[in-house]
């Protein structure tokens, strides 16, 4: 027959099959944060709350509303949506949109790729070029609208250039023709974007293994199979990001077509951005606003999760 053998003297004493509670020393170490450090963490919350995403969740029911900031809005439904659907400034404004996001996106990208893998081996004179090029981002937007707007004008640079090199015959009003303008004020975005997407893909550029591209080049992979098959499956991260701020920027683009052209010639450069802006606070129709407001939260949305949702099925 067997007897239990007593616990010493003074042991606690831990009941059969009891396991300590694990979220005790959780609690314990929240309960240990300094008060001053929940309010650095807390202030900044309710800021953000308060003057971001409430405005943002505020707009959505705005935009069901009709309002033009004076009184109570007056709560219509859809009837905002239903009237984007036949308004011909709104399918102008998305048409130039899609224009500005593959033009802008396309070119912003293809460029700024270019520039990196130029300028990615230290030479002399790479950290000048790389400031050059660099530097539009420096300036705002509205500063590079009005800089652009004084090359395009019938005296300016572009068609003296045009002069010089014996193609006058090219030369035009650039910005008051409709033909033209949206596309002339597409260059001067592109020109400010391409240095921000060229510090994005040189940052990129110097995490690629460089063992594995010398590896390929001994068994006899071409400049571009090295480029194509070993750096840019690499760089998925930064291929994520550069999409995601490209299409964002394009899609929020305001400044640039405002101070070069405000929308015009016969809304021509009109964006949804521009149009968004004309109708709330020009027209004062805030309802209207909010719902093109809504539209380009939506097409970014679409956009960005569309493009994840595939990058992340190629990384599986």
């Amino acid at each position: 027959m067997t007897t239990a053998v007593d616990a010493p003297a003074g042991a606690p004493a831990r009941s059969a099959g009891r396991v300590p509670a694990r979220g005790g020393r959780r609690g314990r170490g929240l309960r240990r944060v300094p008060p001053i450090v929940w309010g650095f963490l807390l202030i900044p919350l309710l800021i953000e709350l308060a003057f971001v995403f409430w405005p943002a969740i505020n707009s959505f029911y705005i935009s069901l509303t009709k309002w033009n900031g004076a009184g109570a809005p007056e709560f219509i439904g859809l009837t905002n949506f239903e009237n984007l659907t036949s308004d011909p400034i709104f399918g102008q404004a998305l048409v130039n949109n899609v224009i500005w996001v593959i033009g802008f996106g396309g070119l912003s990208i293809v460029i700024g790729l270019a520039l990196a893998v130029a300028l990615n081996r230290p030479r002399r004179g790479v950290g000048f070029y790389r400031s050059a090029i660099y530097l539009p981002m420096v300036f705002s937007l509205a500063v590079t609208g009005l800089f652009w707007r004084l090359l395009y004008q019938p005296e300016g640079s572009v068609n003296a250039l045009l002069q010089t090199v014996g193609l006058g015959s090219l030369a035009r009003q650039w910005l008051a023709d409709p033909t033209t303008a949206l596309y002339a004020v597409l260059i001067a975005a592109v020109w400010r974007q391409c240095g921000y997407i060229m510090v994005l893909y040189l940052a990129g550029l110097k995490g690629v293994d460089p063992t594995l591209e010398e590896a390929a080049a001994m068994d006899g992979a071409s400049r571009w199979q090295r480029f194509w098959r070993i750096v840019m499956p690499q760089m998925r991260g930064v291929n994520a990001v550069v999409f995601a701020v490209t299409v964002i920027d394009s899609l929020r683009t305001f400044d640039i077509v405002w101070a070069m052209t405000r929308g015009g010639p016969y809304n021509s450069t009109q964006l949804l951005s521009t149009y968004m802006y004309q109708t709330a606070f020009s027209t004062v129709n805030l309802g209207y606003g909010s719902a093109i407001a809504v539209v380009i939260f939506l097409l970014a949305i679409v956009f960005i999760i569309g493009y994840l949702i595939r990058a992340s099925r190629e990384e599986d």
